[in-house]
C-alpha cells in the first residue's frame, strides 16, 4: 500500500513540474527580446527532457512559437514558418535527449547546431520556394545565428539550474 502513496506523489510531482514548465514556456516567448526569451525557453526545453522525459520534450515543444504567434510577437509573413520552429524545437530536444546521456554539453552542441542548421536551410527555401521573395536580414538573423545562441546559452542555463537541483 506504500509504494501506491508514492507512486501518487511522484505522478502529481511530475504533472506539477510539467504544468510549471508550460507556464514558463507560455510566458516567457511573450517577452520581446529574442535574445533574452530564447535563451529561457531552450532552457525550458533542456530542463523538461531531463525532469520529464522526450515525450514531455516533444510536447511543449510546440508551445513557445505558438505563444509568440499568438501573442504578436511574430511578423505576419512568419505565420506559414511556424511548423519550421516547432519541428526544430523537436529536433533540438531529441538529440539533446539521445547524446546527453554520453555527455550533456555534446547534448546541447548537437541539439542547438542541427537546429540551427534546419532553421537556417528552412527560412531559405521558405522565402524562394514559396514566397518568391528576398528574404530581409532581420529575418535571416532571428531564424538562424539567433536560434543558435539562444540553443547554446538554454543549455548554459538549464546545466546551471540542473547543477544546482543536482539533476546532473
Amino acid at each position: 500500500m506504500e509504494n501506491v502513496g508514492a507512486l501518487k506523489k511522484e505522478k502529481i510531482s511530475a504533472i506539477g513540474q510539467f504544468l510549471l514548465i508550460l507556464g514558463g514556456l507560455m510566458v516567457v516567448p511573450m517577452f520581446p527580446n529574442q535574445l533574452f526569451s530564447g535563451p529561457l525557453v531552450n532552457a525550458l526545453l533542456f530542463i523538461v527532457t531531463v525532469f520529464l522525459g522526450l515525450r514531455s520534450g516533444i510536447i511543449l515543444s510546440f508551445v513557445p512559437s505558438l505563444m509568440a504567434l499568438f501573442g504578436g510577437l511574430l511578423p505576419a509573413i512568419m505565420a506559414p514558418f511556424i511548423p519550421f520552429i516547432i519541428i526544430s524545437n523537436i529536433i533540438m530536444v531529441v538529440l539533446f535527449h539521445y547524446v546527453r546521456r554520453k555527455n550533456y554539453w555534446l547534448g546541447v552542441g548537437a541539439g542547438g547546431v542541427v537546429k540551427f542548421l534546419f532553421l537556417t536551410v528552412s527560412i531559405q527555401l521558405y522565402f524562394q520556394l514559396f514566397l518568391n521573395k528576398p528574404i530581409t536580414q532581420a529575418i535571416v538573423t532571428m531564424m538562424s545565428w539567433n536560434q543558435l545562441y539562444s540553443a547554446l546559452m538554454g543549455g548554459v542555463i538549464a546545466f546551471v539550474f540542473l547543477k544546482f537541483v543536482k539533476r546532473i
